[in-house]
C-alpha cells in the first residue's frame, strides 16, 4: 500500500509530492527487507539487514517505523499520504505494544491488590495504636 501510494504520489508537479513519494517508495522497500525478506531474495544484502532489524528491540523498531511513516506526511499532508502510510504507521505501534509486554492476568491482580490492601489496614492499625 505504500508503495503504490507513493508512486501515486509521485504522478504530480508539487516537488513535496515527489519527495512524499519517493520516500513511501523507499519506506516499502526497507520494510520489505527488514519483515519479509524472502520477498527480496535475489537482493545480496537483504538478509543482512532483516538480521540486523531483528536485533532491535520492539521500541527501536516502534519508534523507526512510526518516524519513517510521519516523514512523508510531514512533507506532503495529502489522503494519498496518509492512507499510504498507515500500515507502517501501524506497523509501528504494534511493535511499541509488544514492548509494554504480557498483560497479566486478574488472579494475579486481586492477589497484590489484596496484598497492598492489607498493608494499608496494618498501617492504619499501628498508628492508631500508636496514639
Amino acid at each position: 500500500a505504500c508503495a503504490f501510494a507513493g508512486l501515486w504520489n509521485c504522478v504530480t508537479i508539487n516537488p513535496l509530492n515527489i519527495a512524499a513519494g519517493v520516500w513511501m517508495m523507499l519506506n516499502a522497500f526497507v520494510l520489505f527487507l527488514c519483515e519479509a525478506p524472502f520477498c527480496c531474495q535475489f537482493i545480496e544484502f537483504a538478509n543482512a539487514v532483516s538480521a540486523k532489524a531483528d536485533k532491535l528491540r520492539p521500541w527501536q523498531k516502534a519508534a523507526f517505523y512510526c518516524g519513517m511513516a510521519v516523514f512523508p506526511v510531514v512533507l506532503s499532508l495529502t489522503l494519498t499520504t496518509l492512507f499510504g502510510n498507515a500500515i507502517a504507521f501501524a506497523t509501528g505501534v504494534l511493535y511499541g505494544l509488544s514492548a509494554l509486554g504480557k498483560k497479566g492476568d486478574a488472579i494475579s491482580y486481586a492477589r497484590i491488590h489484596q496484598q497492598q490492601k492489607q498493608m494499608d489496614e496494618e498501617k492504619l492499625t499501628g498508628t492508631l495504636e500508636g496514639q
